[in-house]
């Protein structure tokens, strides 16, 4: 992998990490578009540590809040019915699921998983869901002729059962194309929460999932085209750009829909169905890189 090639890949780490349009099926894309190899599994997970280090300085107050009041519950018992400490507490088992599945099925994650033909379908399918989800959520918050505005669920509502659904959710991104944060604030919007609380416990949830992720995979960095020095240079760039666009993406869902990136995902996934179809770029474009 050429620095050029990281600078770009990190730029686009960066940019899509905490969009709902799914980060690893646009470095996929990005190197298939291009000519270059697939930046593989391995790559993708340590560069996303270059964006989640981004959520930890952007929800720093909130972090440093939560663990210590669920340090403090472990010896005080009184504290366990504290909301930050039950947030901890929130965001280890929703980050279950996704520990489980992602050791399960390690080997379609690198292989099977990467066909540009499932990530079309994933951008396409799930692209609806939001859809559907991003409806019922602005239904609740405007009301209508006949129906009165529905107050919809902060964290403060979070249990157990929503924590696990959740980590379903984000269990799903597992296949490129889905979207951590689309699949999560998806998730989130069906079971009723507001926009800013899904999007809140999306990127809370997905610190432990990316850095246990990206520090398994540091084992095979040097493997094929993709060496030590790239990989740092694009986490670093995306580290950079991630911080800015969660910023941005935090204002934006306060007052805007989700409805742009939902017509961004389908017709990116119908673009690569036609070309895979009329054989302008093959379904493994890349992949030999391994």
């Amino acid at each position: 992998m050429s620095w050029f090639e990281s600078f770009v890949l990190g730029l686009v780490q960066g940019l899509t990490e905490f969009l709902p349009i799914s980060s690893s099926a646009h470095l996929r894309l990005t190197a298939a578009f291009a000519g270059w190899h697939d930046p593989g599994a391995a790559f993708t997970a340590i560069s996303q540590i270059g964006t989640e280090a981004a959520v930890l300085i952007y929800f720093r107050k909130d972090i440093a809040r939560i663990v210590s009041a669920w340090f403090r519950s472990l010896t005080d018992k009184d504290m366990r019915a504290d909301h930050d400490a039950q947030m901890g507490w929130l965001v280890i088992v929703g980050s279950i699921p996704i520990g489980v599945l992602g050791i399960t099925l390690k080997n379609q994650i690198e292989g099977p998983f990467r066909d540009l033909r499932l990530i079309a379908t994933t951008l396409i399918v799930m692209g609806i869901v939001l859809g559907i989800a991003d409806r019922l959520a602005a239904r609740d918050e405007d009301g209508g002729k006949h129906r009165a505005v529905k107050e919809r669920k902060t964290l403060k509502d979070l249990g157990i059962r929503d924590g696990l659904i959740y980590g379903f959710c984000q269990a799903m991104a597992l296949i490129p194309g889905v979207s951590r944060s689309g699949a999560t604030i998806s998730g989130g919007l069906l079971m009723g929460y507001t926009r800013e609380s899904a999007a809140r416990y999306s990127f809370l949830l997905a610190i432990p999932a990316v850095l246990a992720s990206g520090a398994y995979e540091l084992k095979d960095v040097g493997e094929g085209h993709v060496s030590w020095g790239p990989t740092i240079f694009a986490t670093i760039v995306a580290f950079f750009v991630g911080y800015a666009v969660i910023a941005w993406f935090m204002k934006f869902i306060t007052t805007k829909s989700f409805m742009p990136f939902v017509y961004y995902r389908v017709a990116l996934g119908i673009l690569i169905f036609i070309l895979v179809s009329t054989g302008a770029l093959s379904p493994h474009a890349g992949d030999s890189a391994g």
